[in-house]
């Protein structure tokens, strides 16, 4: 795999488009410049974290005994249940009941960036080829900064688009996870 192609994949996965609208929804009640301020400290988070799993993914999985295969098939489960909310959204919305307040780590840069599907395709990529971190530590980097400039616009998006196209988005990257996760699975099996 290219580093182009599993930054690709890696920006399919982090779905900030899909994100769009769960992001605005989250940061409303805070004043645009703190806003800025959340956005960027959560996608450090995510940035970290992502990171963490891609360089320690393979001594964690050590330790708890589970082969490359078990993770590529959960990741593919997580990521197929994932990609099926996204078609088919709940009348609750794609993230559930969702508690006032500025919002720390918890839901947008985990799991909204770094989401277990996520984490599982980081830990898949350095597990599968631990000579070439850097080049996925550069993947990584590329889907983030790519995924940070859609958040980041993401209210000149919204404005752009409208909800009806950002929809139509969201459910296309759920076909192309869905895609993404059934070869997850075939790939473990």
């Amino acid at each position: 795999m290219s580093i182009a192609s599993a930054a690709l994949l890696l920006f399919l996965i982090l779905d900030p488009l899909g994100n769009i609208p769960i992001f605005l929804g989250l940061l409303r009640n805070l004043p645009p410049q703190r806003q800025r301020i959340v956005l960027a400290r959560e996608l450090l988070i995510a940035l970290g974290v992502l990171m963490a799993f891609l360089w320690c993914g393979k001594y964690a999985l050590e330790l708890m005994h589970l082969r490359q295969e078990s993770v590529s098939i959960a990741g593919g489960i997580v990521l197929f249940l994932i990609g099926i909310r996204m078609i088919f959204p709940p009348p609750e919305g794609l993230m559930g009941e969702i508690p006032d307040g500025e919002p720390f780590i918890v839901p947008m840069a985990i799991p909204l960036v770094a989401g277990p599907s996520g984490m599982a395709a980081v830990i898949l990529m350095g597990n599968k080829d631990p000579a070439r971190l850097g080049d996925w530590s550069v993947a990584l980097l590329i889907a983030w900064v790519a995924t940070a400039a859609i958040l980041f616009s993401a209210t000149f998006l919204y404005r752009w688009l409208g909800q009806r196209a950002l929809t139509a988005v969201e459910r296309l990257m759920g076909m192309l996870l869905v895609a993404i996760s059934v070869q997850m699975l075939l790939d473990g099996l």
